[in-house]
């Protein structure tokens, strides 16, 4: 939220503060306990929460910022983070350390290709809502959310995309030349723009309630000047709030990007960084055994190395996949990471196996330990290449087109219904501990390395029973969605996963800004 402030304006909003308010607002009743907000009806009323007091269940900023930091600054820039945290918790204002963390992340970061705001902190965020504060949030008929310690940039996606919130005010950043200086804009201007905006409210609704913390002097006056009821939220309160579960979630969080999967407070960083040196070395390894060592030998090796694989087959399933008779086969998988084909491969014991990809970075191309086919999102020539390659033997398939982290399934494309009389439906599952080996905006060359630079790799790969395909004519041409729909609540129901309509271009408009096209790199 730009607002431009002329040195007259800031007057005028001192002068309004510090004299006419004194003496036009009756005095603010104070409260103690929020919760009793719950019983009013608040469908007219303004409420006014403090983001970091009163809505999130942690009073630490470090994990918001050194996720800023490592997504969009990289491993150097979180790293110097982490050093100077113990100097900026014990030897710093509180004040003085958040320009210090807004300092080290967001020096230099290009304003244009920000994307962390909307892409990796929703998850963080919504992880760290308490659930009783979230239910005072709903009750509210116009709900502002205020920050004074965190840019707008960080929070707004946030807010106004998964919490429903219809003002967000937050610290504006100071860019030069495009690019973030690492300092916040000053405080006064940050007080009139919620100023203008919460005088605005009162004229549109009824009354004007504020949820902060007791440990903050200046809000908890900020706030007298605009509300006729002001509830505190203790420390020692927060400590009870029970997490939001993710089916209460305003909006489903379905995307979302960024390489660490872990919460990265104080404790888990350093042992991120401490795992750091042997994960590098650990893919290396597990990288050099897949692509050198044979099937027989390679399995047991990975293994030791700390890799997990589970493969269960449903009786029909088994019966067609041992047969002696048994030609090239067609398997439609769930797609959780670039690896889902070559597990689908290992747990057949087979390294013959093929794959077709929509966009695939040409090193993931190369490194490959099995053939891999780009298609071109023609019909007719991407059916006859997939037709031609399952004659060659077996193909896996992933009809989303595009991974997904979330127990959610994209749209299942028609495309692999048409080629086979035959489909065995395979449901892939991939937890992660540290990393995610997947990516919207980063560079995808390495995402198969950040999957197994976790400690634990982990796969599970389950056959379904076969279904079958549309190989003869179909006038109306339905029969091949009924049949892909038909694979995806197969998949779903073996995996409890919820079947949705969103496609690939869905997740990178969201995730990217941009349709899914990989540059070769």
């Amino acid at each position: 939220m730009s607002v431009k402030i002329s040195v007259f304006q800031s007057l005028v909003f001192l002068f309004y503060r510090f004299i006419l308010r004194r003496y036009r607002n009756p005095k603010p009743k104070y409260q103690k306990c929020p919760f009793s907000l719950l019983e009013s009806d608040l469908s007219r009323d303004t409420l006014i929460f403090n983001l970091e007091r009163a809505l999130l269940k942690s009073d630490s900023l470090f994990p918001y910022f050194m996720l800023v930091a490592f997504e969009a600054g990289g491993v150097i820039r979180s790293f110097i983070l982490f050093i100077l945290y113990p100097l900026i918790s014990f030897m710093m204002s509180h004040e003085m350390g958040v320009k210090v963390m807004v300092m080290v992340s967001f020096f230099g970061v290009k304003k244009d290709c920000f994307r962390a705001g909307g892409a990796v902190l929703p998850k963080h965020f919504l992880e760290d809502v308490g659930l009783e504060m979230f239910k005072v949030l709903r009750k509210g008929g116009k709900r502002i959310v205020v920050s004074y310690d965190l840019p707008q940039v960080m929070i707004e996606g946030f807010l106004r995309d998964y919490l429903k919130v219809e003002v967000v005010v937050g610290r504006e950043m100071k860019v030069v030349g495009g690019y973030y200086l690492g300092i916040m804009e000053d405080k006064t201007k940050h007080d009139l723009v919620f100023d203008e905006l919460v005088r605005k409210e009162r004229l549109n609704t009824g009354r004007v309630f504020g949820i902060t913390s007791y440990n903050t002097s200046l809000q908890r006056y900020l706030f007298s000047q605009f509300c006729q009821e002001i509830y505190f939220v203790k420390r020692s309160d927060k400590r009870s709030w029970q997490t939001l579960p993710k089916n209460q979630y305003p909006k489903p969080l379905i995307f979302h990007d960024g390489r660490l999967a872990i919460r990265p407070t104080l404790m888990n960083t350093l042992a991120l960084f401490m795992w750091g040196p042997f994960a590098v070395l650990a893919a290396a390894a597990r990288l050099f055994v897949s692509l050198c060592i044979p099937y027989s030998l390679s399995i047991p090796i990975l293994c030791f190395s700390g890799c997990r694989l589970t493969v269960e087959i449903d009786d029909v399933s088994s019966q067609r996949l041992t047969s002696s008779k048994r030609k090239g086969c067609l398997f439609a998988c769930n797609h959780r990471t670039l690896l889902d084909p070559l597990y689908v491969g290992f747990s057949l014991k087979e390294k013959n196996i093929k794959t077709v990809t929509y966009s695939l970075s040409r090193v993931s191309e190369i490194l490959a330990p099995i053939k891999t086919v780009r298609l071109t999102r023609d019909r007719v020539s991407d059916g006859q290449a997939m037709k031609k390659l399952l004659t060659e033997g077996d193909l896996v398939v992933c009809p989303e087109g595009t991974t997904c982290r979330e127990p959610h399934l994209l749209r299942f494309s028609p495309l692999f219904a048409e080629i086979s009389d035959v489909i065995v439906p395979v449901a892939v599952t991939s937890p992660a501990t540290f990393f995610y080996g997947t990516t919207a905006s980063g560079l995808k060359a390495f995402d198969p390395l950040f999957f197994l630079m976790d400690p634990y790799p982990t796969y599970t790969v389950q056959f379904l029973d076969p279904v079958p395909g549309v190989t003869s004519h179909d006038p109306d041409g339905k029969l091949k969605f009924e049949v892909a729909n038909h694979v995806q609540s197969a998949i779903g129901k073996a995996l409890d996963y919820e079947c949705t309509n969103l496609t690939r271009k869905d997740k990178y408009l969201i995730l990217a800004g941009n349709n899914g096209v990989v540059k070769k790199n």
